[in-house]
């Protein structure tokens, strides 16, 4: 046993370093569209819940994070205006919000034994696919998903991550 922690690598494995990846990158744009609601939420109980889901948010990405450095990349900071989201952080709340149609779609319809109904949720699934790819493109295009260069990607989920642990909220 001892040998083969001797032998392993030093560093996380690439499926992990993307699944990382996805649960930053998700947080983060949960954690911005939290702060940013909170200042709408009048219920003291429905507040706590937020502030509760901010902070949990929070720790997780700040655990998470940790983990970035054990992936081969440099990190950069920028300053951004909190104020104003843009259009980058709306693209990647649409592309987050198609992937999970996608995987609910896809997790239902292996329970569905009416026919007419599970035509009814492929369809759906089809359309969810279909956007998810446009929403995909769109970001692609426009470099705010550098889905093919790890560095960037993973400095992208830095800088969004950090954007949303500074981001102030009422």
């Amino acid at each position: 046993m001892e040998s083969s922690e001797r032998n392993r690598p030093k560093h996380l494995a690439w499926h992990e370093t993307l699944e990382v990846h996805e649960l930053v990158a998700f947080q983060s744009i949960g954690l911005m569209k939290l702060k940013h609601a909170i200042g709408e939420v009048s219920d003291d109980m429905l507040r706590n819940l937020y502030l509760q889901c901010i902070k949990d948010m929070e720790n997780n990405l700040k655990e998470l994070t940790q983990f970035y450095s054990l992936a081969p990349r440099e990190t950069e900071e920028d300053e951004e205006d909190f104020r104003n989201l843009g259009d980058g952080f709306y693209a990647g709340d649409l592309l987050v919000l198609t992937k999970s149609c996608v995987k609910n779609y896809g997790a239902s319809i292996t329970e569905i034994a009416t026919p007419v109904l599970r035509d009814t949720l492929n369809k759906h699934l089809q359309k969810a696919i279909e956007t998810h790819g446009n929403v995909f493109a769109y970001m692609f295009e426009r470099g705010e998903y550098p889905a093919y260069d790890l560095k960037k990607l993973l400095q992208n989920d830095l800088k969004n991550a950090n954007k949303a642990l500074k981001m102030e909220y009422k």
